[in-house]
């Protein structure tokens, strides 16, 4: 794959998140928007229209079989995910999925098998991870500005209303706070920690639905660090977060789609950097998958398989502690 070409996107799933997506990839220095396949003929035309994607299929068929689709970007409901993923996979295709992955352990290790056996890119699209923000926790994480971390604090809950056959409350459809809105905090938390606590606490409220609503959870790590999070669907708790060190303290305000980080160093001036993207960050994703590409890579460093494996597999313990299970489990 030549570094001057452009990497081509195939959109698998025409809803809100592929629209954000495809729109981010105008911003994107090495992809672009190369195909759209939708459910319908007329949905993928519409979004090609919209989008200016030169390639409209009305099946997701047509679309992984593109021979000049370079990478698939999975955008469907997670329920869906598994299977719009090995349709990619068994295509041949990179794969860029949708957070979450899928709705458990067992179903992404099957496509984690199958990419690894096959030699095919796959990552799941946490985008925050890839936001010049939160690359920036990172370094100063590295450096050890802020000490020894010792607790890691994530929310990030909104209010939707009360509509039982949509997607966020079906159980179904795999609704609730942990898959959609959880696995930020979760994800965040591990990026800081490690995927692997020594013990799970948790509380969930289940709704009439049949759904958690919210739930908070308590991680803790060896030598008493922990990580205290909070999701919600049904209540609006905000979406900062706070990693607490020795020696001082990160803040991130809307960590999910950070524009800004401050280090506060005790005796220190704040410090704090800011990212004044024109964009509204899903280029940054599509960035590193193209550079992965390029470099013949099938994971991310940034976010390799077998961290996504354990935060699904953490994910569903903290499921098991409530006994929900989904109907098509």
């Amino acid at each position: 794959m030549g570094e001057k070409t452009n990497i081509k996107w195939g959109i698998l799933a025409s809803g809100g998140i592929a629209e954000q997506f495809a729109a981010d990839l105008a911003y994107a220095s090495n992809g672009e928007a190369y195909a759209i396949g939708s459910r319908s003929l007329d949905k993928a035309k519409a979004f090609a229209d919209k989008f200016h994607v030169p390639q409209a299929y009305g099946s997701y068929e047509e679309l992984v079989t593109d021979p000049d689709v370079d990478v698939v970007y999975v955008a469907t409901p997670h329920p869906y995910h598994k299977e719009n993923v090995m349709t990619a996979l068994r295509a041949g295709k990179a794969v860029l999925c949708e957070k979450p992955f899928t709705v458990n352990g067992a179903e992404l290790e099957e496509m984690v098998a199958y990419a690894r056996e096959h030699k095919l890119f796959l990552m799941e699209a946490m985008w925050t991870r890839f936001l010049p923000p939160i690359r920036k926790v990172r370094e100063w994480l590295a450096e050890g500005r802020i000490g020894e971390v010792r607790l890691v604090k994530a929310d990030f809950g909104f209010r939707i209303g009360w509509d039982p056959a949509g997607r966020l409350l079906n159980p179904e459809l795999g609704g609730g706070a942990l898959l959609d809105a959880g696995i930020y905090p979760i994800s965040f938390a591990s990026m800081v920690l490690g995927p692997h606590p020594l013990s799970i606490q948790s509380t969930a409220h289940i709704g009439e639905t049949g759904v958690d609503e919210h739930f908070s959870v308590l991680l803790t790590y060896e030598n008493g660090v922990t990580a205290s999070l909070n999701a919600a669907v049904r209540l609006a708790i905000g979406n900062d977060a706070y990693i607490h060190g020795t020696k001082g303290k990160i803040y991130i305000p809307g960590f999910l789609n950070a524009k800004s980080a401050t280090l506060y160093i005790d005796g220190e001036a704040a410090e704090t950097f800011t990212d004044d993207r024109a964009a509204k960050g899903y280029a940054f994703e599509a960035e590193a998958v193209g550079h992965a590409l390029r470099a013949g890579l099938t994971e991310s460093a940034d976010i390799p398989l077998d961290e996504s494996l354990a935060v699904m597999r953490l994910l569903d313990q903290i499921r098991g502690q409530w006994g929900l299970r989904y109907p098509f489990e």
